[in-house]
């Protein structure tokens, strides 16, 4: 427009109005209270509570399916938006753009039992399963939406959020605990703390089974997270034994490195003899079936509390992280505990060899040959392959429960993360029913499983060695060293469902999964859950 040209008066209001309304609904979301019709005497609809006393509000909307249509809120966003007449819908229209998937708007002062409001973006409505993603896409989306607004109400050290079920409780309470979790322990400022609830009672039992899960993966990713002088091999013991005392079905035995002796675990003892830390064998029986000598599900998780690599000693740059390296045993131990919480109905078995892989004048040498449980013998030709000389001799136990499956984790190989990054973990298998139901279990929690090959191709490459039955590294080193790795466990393994979990890629993360803070994962520990649920429910091979 020209400076000289003139517009008419009664233009101006028009041409001003929507620049007004943006500027007023700017600072409503910022910092002014908006004056509700509700009398603070009068009846509340119902799901709403008088005297909540300052809690926040997490809220969704879903994305319209047309580029020009209006959003859609829940219904839990819908009542509180007629709660407050309207208001929170005619904020949102005017405050900018529609709200996209997993970003937020937050109103403060729209009503005096929820003084902060945070809109989340839940993306399409029925999203639904991706099968491109091989996961539920609208689960993900509810987790991702809800952790971000949860931190939000955080940030504004509210104490206690209200959280919008979403459509799908059990995903939105996974999002809230998941991503408020932090490990702050050792810190003196530490963020405030809030506690998630569900808003409304329609769906409280899936809410509460998503906190169970939820909280799980918190048990895991704490052991995971705490140094190594905290979380020794006794203390993890120690840890996992506290957390069971209260379930009258479950046992624990804390085996001692006497005992690990008694059982012929030679390869085990040959890793956790450069340490001074002592050894634990770590044994859990959760009875949750109906009669209690059932085949069990045994879970057998690597519990390398830290590993230097021994005398094949890895890096200094980012060895700390190698304090995760128990991140096998941390996931099953925390999967059966959150079994025993849900009371799930089956037999559980969980076997954690526990010990550290440190170089010393006791420490296994390369060309070592140690000899485990089942009689073969191992050239250990390089010592920061240890974790399968402690799965070795664990596995070779785990066949003596007549076991209905074997599945065991370990962040074993940095190939896995080569092969897969953070988006899945590696499952070899030999059976193709277990795999099966670690796969839906997966798509459900979004903590994805990809199948990956145990073909005899890799067994050759562990077998053809000089010195003993089997060598701990492929003779082609670093060519296939997830699948080599692999082929080596397959070598202590008789039953006929097995699977063998390396978590190494999906230990730590960054910014991959949104509703986790950086840090360790956990992962995979409530797909083990999920599917322990599944195989409650399953007759086949019991």
């Amino acid at each position: 427009m020209r400076p000289s040209a003139r517009l008419p008066a009664a233009a101006l209001p028009a041409m001003l109005l929507p620049w007004v309304r943006r500027a007023a609904a700017r600072r409503l979301s910022r910092d002014l209270p908006l004056a509700c019709s509700c009398s603070a005497r009068g009846p509340s609809p119902r799901g709403y509570s008088r005297g909540a006393g300052g809690k926040g509000l997490v809220l969704g909307i879903y994305s319209s399916e047309k580029d020009e249509g209006a959003a859609q809120f829940t219904s839990a966003g819908d009542a509180f938006d007629r709660l407050v007449s309207g208001k929170l819908r005619e904020l949102l229209s005017v405050c900018g753009p529609p709200l996209k998937k997993g970003k937020t708007r937050v109103f403060h002062g729209l009503h005096q039992d929820f003084p902060s409001v945070v809109v989340v973006g839940l993306g399409k409505k029925n999203a639904g399963v991706n099968e491109q993603e091989n996961w539920n896409e609208g689960k993900e989306n509810i987790r991702a939406a809800v952790a971000v607004g949860c931190r939000q109400i955080q940030d504004l050290e509210i104490p206690c959020v209200e959280v919008d079920p979403c459509g799908d409780a059990q995903a939105a309470a996974e999002g809230a605990v998941l991503g408020l979790h932090e490990y702050n322990e050792l810190k003196q400022k530490k963020k405030p703390v809030v506690t998630p609830q569900l808003h409304g009672s329609a769906e409280s039992e899936a809410w509460q089974k998503g906190v169970i899960y939820a909280e799980g993966q918190n048990l895991a990713r704490y052991l995971m997270e705490a140094p190594a002088n905290y979380i020794t091999p006794i203390k993890f013991a120690e840890h996992i034994e506290q957390k069971l005392r209260s379930f009258s079905n479950v046992k624990v035995h804390v085996r001692p490195e006497s005992w690990i002796a008694t059982q012929q675990m030679g390869a085990f003892l040959s890793v956790a003899k450069g340490s001074a830390e002592p050894p634990i064998f770590l044994e859990i029986h959760y009875l949750g079936g109906a009669n209690a000598n059932d085949s069990p599900l045994v879970f057998v998780g690597k519990g390398v509390t830290f590993d230097s690599g021994g005398i094949s000693l890895k890096p200094s740059s980012g060895m700390d992280a190698m304090r995760a390296d128990m991140g096998g045993a941390a996931t099953v131990c925390s999967a059966i505990v959150t079994a025993a919480a849900l009371n799930l109905p089956l037999n559980i078995i969980g076997l954690a060899p526990l010990c550290e892989n440190m170089p010393s004048g006791k420490a296994n040498k390369p060309g070592d040959v140690v000899r485990a449980k089942n009689g073969k013998t191992i050239q250990v030709d390089n010592t920061d392959a240890e974790g399968r000389l402690l799965l070795a001799d664990a596995l070779c136990y785990a066949h003596n429960f007549n076991p209905r499956a074997i599945v065991n984790a370990a962040t074993l190989t940095g190939a896995m993360d080569v092969a897969l990054g953070s988006a899945a973990t590696g499952v070899f298998t030999n059976s193709s029913w277990l795999w099966t139901h670690l796969y839906e279990a997966s798509i459900l929690t979004g903590d994805r499983v990809w199948r990956m090959p145990l073909f005899e191709h890799y067994t050759k490459q562990v077998t053809d060695c000089p010195l003993a039955d089997l060598s701990n590294i492929g003779k082609y080193s670093r060519a296939g060293g997830a699948c080599t790795a692999a082929a080596f466990l397959k070598e202590f393994v008789t039953a006929s469902h097995w699977a063998h979990l390396d978590i190494a890629g999906v230990m730590s993360n960054k910014d991959e999964v949104p509703y986790l803070r950086k840090g360790m994962a956990g992962r995979p520990t409530r797909t083990l859950v999920e599917f322990a649920a599944r195989l409650s429910q399953d007759s086949h091979n019991t």
